[in-house]
């Protein structure tokens, strides 16, 4: 058996994951237009996007088991399969139902791709070249969140949000071929009978309970007025019983579904909460760019779009230069260097003004962008340093689902802290909408005299100016709170500085040490 290029391999399959990653983005802009096809709401279409993210997490934490019983490879094939028909169905879906049907098997199938091919990159490196490798890998799955949305955009525009899903079918076909022929399991990795591995169908039911009714706490929550809803509060109460118990359970396992005990390793620990981070923010600011851009500057979707892709070439561009500086660098220093930039890019999108322009848009993005690039891959070096090989695949599934559910966290933090801040702005700059106020009064007769000027009655100007005025009013608030929740990003960056020096120091270059 020849071997395969480890460059080859990282490509392979990063076609999927890239392709699955990208699925939790770029129907969002779709949701409208999904809505009128399919006879619903807008509000119902959003299941759309929350049984995706149920379902994907739910299968992340289970890959290595699920690896170890049906062998990587074939479960890997397996999956890809299932992403790829699923997709085809989602694009010939005929009711909302049948769409988020087949939305929940896409996720199954997606789910395990990350973490899968993962840790078939790092395993597929010698120890001095899997900064590179990550780097690879890296580039699809940072990349994509930030290109979802423009994508989904611009081919919903241009074509019908069906084909959000078509564009799956040929690239699950070219990744399914190409993994056959190229990619084998390594020796060590012996697959596990379904005899010995004994399914604890226990922890399987406190995890698919637990992370369930997270997903939908963080997905509805803002839409339902979080714990006023009877609805938000029972799904809280179950993730916490179900999260808590899924610990205390599979800590107590010979072979758990779910290997927490890799988190007693501190340098993995922390990297979890570090990805978990970067998730948050990740997505968190992905949603409030184009919206704050949509919203408040008049940008088409396509326009909004474009000011993210500075960032994604920085992205693309940095990544692999990250790999190589992991051979000089200590790895906790580059992180410290990625969040530190991230936060100097989110610290200029609080300056940003209704008059700001693309160009200074578009800058704000690449900076965080280059700090971005400095942190996926060197987590994940120190993530996985003290980590067995033949425990990859477990901690893959914990440290993705971090970064999974961190975004989802996110996106939630991010649209709840809008509608809220938006109203309290709007609460205080009303109080200055007063008679009594002598700039407010002036700007009033100001507008007015110009109403006149332009042929309206003095009733007619009074009353436009008092609407101009208001709708002012509103998009100075709407401003306001996105400046509030660019600043939270940032300061979340910040803190997070700290965090990585309490790692223990670690490098590619030394290689995996094997712990039991």
């Amino acid at each position: 058996m020849r071997k395969t290029s480890p460059w080859t391999i990282a490509l392979v399959v990063m076609l999927a994951t890239f392709m699955e990653v990208l699925d939790t983005s770029v129907a969002n802009v779709a949701l409208p237009h999904i809505a009128g096809s399919l006879s619903a709401s807008v509000d119902e279409s959003t299941w759309v996007l929350t049984s995706y993210l149920v379902s994907n997490a739910v299968i992340l934490p289970l890959s290595g088991w699920l690896s170890a019983v049906f062998g990587r490879k074939r479960f890997y094939m397996v999956c890809v399969l299932l992403f790829t028909i699923s997709s085809l169905m989602c694009g010939f879906a005929l009711s909302l139902g049948m769409l988020i049907l087949f939305r929940v098997l896409q996720g199954v199938g997606g789910g395990a791709l990350q973490p899968v091919s993962q840790a078939i990159v790092r395993e597929s490196f010698p120890a001095d070249k899997q900064g590179m490798g990550m780097a690879i890998y890296g580039m699809g799955v940072v990349l994509a969140p930030v290109i979802g949305p423009t994508l989904g955009g611009w081919i919903t525009d241009n074509f019908s949000w069906r084909w959000i899903f078509f564009i799956n079918i040929p690239v699950g076909l070219l990744s399914l071929t190409l993994t056959n022929w190229l990619i084998h399991d390594p020796p060590y990795l012996e697959r596990v009978s379904m005899k010995e591995s004994k399914l604890d169908y226990v922890g399987l039911s406190l995890l698919t309970l637990g992370l369930a009714s997270l997903e939908i706490v963080l997905d509805e929550g803002q839409r339902n007025d979080w714990f006023g809803s009877q609805f938000i509060v029972r799904s809280a109460l179950l993730a916490v019983i179900g999260l808590v118990g899924v610990v205390w359970w599979e800590l107590r396992q010979k072979n758990p579904v779910v290997d927490f005990r890799l988190l007693k390793e501190r340098n993995f620990a922390i990297s979890t909460v570090a990805m978990f981070i970067l998730g948050f923010v990740l997505y968190g600011s992905t949603m409030l760019i184009p919206l704050f851009l949509q919203q408040l500057m008049g940008y088409t979707a396509t326009l909004s779009g474009q000011v993210l892709s500075p960032g994604g070439l920085v992205i693309l561009l940095m990544m692999p230069v990250v790999g190589i500086l992991l051979r000089k660098f200590e790895a906790r220093r580059l992180v410290a260097v990625g969040f530190g930039i991230s936060a100097i890019g989110l610290w200029m999108m609080t300056r940003l003004s209704l008059e700001a322009d693309f160009g200074t848009f578009a800058a704000a993005r690449a900076v965080q962008s280059l700090g971005l690039a400095f942190l996926f891959v060197p987590i994940n070096a120190m993530a996985f340093n003290f980590i067995a090989k033949e425990k990859t695949s477990y901690a893959t599934g914990i440290i993705n689902l971090a970064r999974n559910v961190g975004g989802s966290a996110g996106i939630a933090m991010a649209s709840t802290l809008l509608a809220r801040r938006a109203q309290f702005h709007q609460n205080r700059l009303v109080d200055h909408l007063t008679p009594f106020d002598g700039a407010y009064r002036a700007m009033l007769e100001s507008t007015q005299h110009v109403m006149q000027l332009g042929g309206s009655s003095a009733a007619d100007a009074a009353q436009k100016a008092f609407g101009m005025m208001y709708g002012l009013t509103v998009k100075n608030a709407t401003l306001l709170a996105f400046i509030d929740g660019f600043w939270v990003l940032a300061v979340l960056f910040a803190v997070a500085v700290p965090l990585t020096f309490f790692m223990k120091k670690s490098g590619v270059t030394t290689g995996p040490i094997h712990v039991d």
